[in-house]
């Protein structure tokens, strides 16, 4: 009998994983998790037996998770861990594993504050929300006004009550490091891809390598230590299904970010055997 996935994330992921799951007796389920009302009595989600993720709207998804009531790849904790970017880093840098030079600023704090964090950091330093993703909100500076003018809108952000994060960091610079966005399946590396700017994009001034802000990602065969540190960083934070982004310059790696929900790419840029590790994960998992 075929199990019925339940999958969250985003049209890409879900429709690369369709054939490669069916024929591996394994039937893929799309579930809209926000911008959709629910009936919290009857919730009207489909009857399946494991998910993909839990969603990213975590609100929405205690109500997704109770009414389907089956485990996940990847369940609330795990999205909160490695969403928490200061407290990735935090958790793998005590383990050992190498990371930017990074502070967290919880606001509210005044400009004496974030002055003297930033002297610790030599120019430009990188400015980033603690919980965005796909770059939202990160900026780089080269000077305290600049900063200070930065750190003035977040300000203005996280001052509405609501908001949940009230945090931010400052973080070292990595000038000229490459930049590669590395997939680990259950303790075990499957792939990697290399993302650059292309030279039009370097020439405007950009200077972030995110996809989903023009960058381009290659598949790459990494090397074994490069490998080791990302299956590293997901056995610390304990996540079955991560991406791992590193930063690799002439003298040094660091994990630089995580993610718990990472899109599955096509799939020439993953190991062999890649559909038949995750639909062994998805069993599993259900097992449990």
């Amino acid at each position: 009998m075929s199990l019925r996935l339940a999958v969250t994330t985003q049209a890409e992921t879900y429709e690369r994983m369709i054939d490669p799951l069916v024929e591996r007796g394994i039937e893929a389920v799309s579930l809209q998790s926000s911008q959709r009302t629910f009936e919290l009595s009857n919730p009207d989600l489909p009857a399946v037996d494991v998910g993909f993720v839990y969603p990213s709207r975590i609100m929405e998804g205690g109500v997704v998770d109770a009414g389907l009531s089956v485990p996940w790849i990847n369940g609330r904790e795990a999205i909160l861990r490695s969403r928490n970017k200061a407290d990735a880093l935090a958790r793998l840098s005590r383990a050992g594993v190498p990371v930017p030079e990074t502070t967290i600023i919880s606001n509210p704090v005044d400009e004496e504050t974030v002055a003297a964090a930033a002297e610790a950091f030599d120019p430009p330093v990188v400015v980033k929300p603690n919980s965005t993703t796909r770059g939202t909100g990160v900026a780089k500076v080269a000077d305290l006004d600049s900063l200070l003018g930065v750190t003035d809108y977040l300000d203005l952000v996280q001052d509405y009550r609501a908001t949940g994060d009230r945090s931010y960091l400052l973080q070292e610079y990595l000038p000229d490091a490459r930049d590669y966005r590395v997939m680990v399946l259950d303790g075990e590396y499957v792939g990697a891809v290399e993302r650059s700017l292309p030279a039009d994009a370097r020439e405007r001034g950009q200077w972030k390598h995110n996809v989903h802000r023009g960058a381009e990602a290659k598949g790459v065969d990494l090397d074994s230590e490069l490998r080791d540190l990302a299956e590293r960083a997901a056995d610390v934070l304990d996540i079955d299904y991560l991406g791992v982004d590193l930063l690799v310059t002439e003298d040094r790696a660091v994990v630089n970010e995580t993610n718990a929900r990472p899109t599955i790419d096509s799939a020439t840029k993953y190991e062999d055997g890649f559909w038949d590790d995750l639909a062994a994960l998805v069993r599993d998992t259900a097992a449990q």
